[in-house]
């Protein structure tokens, strides 16, 4: 019996189901950073005494920071999951762009925009 070269339509279908639930919570967290950033909750310092209004600046401005780079990291995981997707439909999810054998199924579940086998991951 040969190796398998690549997953079937029904196992991509299943994994298509794992990355869409991601990509939908993924989604919700960003906005949910993204509206942090933007203070659409109306949490500001426009109603704070003096005194307290530059150290909750201070404060506030480096929530936004570490709220930017947390957003900026999500979306690049979106990205990475909407290129899974895009692999799905092309029919080349799974393979190792190192190697070119299957990523067990295991690693796919547990990272499913991987592009790499472990070996390969390791090997870098």
């Amino acid at each position: 019996m040969s190796e398998k070269t690549r997953y079937s339509d029904e196992e991509l279908q299943e994994f298509k189901e794992l990355i869409l639930k991601k990509l939908d919570k993924a989604q919700r967290d960003y906005e949910l950073l993204k509206s942090n950033i933007m203070n659409t909750d109306g949490n500001d310092v426009s109603d704070t005494s003096p005194t307290f209004k530059v150290l909750e600046e201070g404060a506030s401005t480096l929530s936004k920071e570490e709220a930017g780079q947390l957003a900026q990291r999500q979306m690049k995981f979106i990205q990475h999951l909407q290129a899974a997707l895009v692999r799905i439909e092309n029919k080349t999810y799974g393979i190792c762009r190192e190697t070119g054998v299957l990523i067990p199924k295991e690693r796919l579940r547990a990272v499913p925009h991987a592009t790499l086998s472990i070996d390969a991951k390791n090997k870098k």
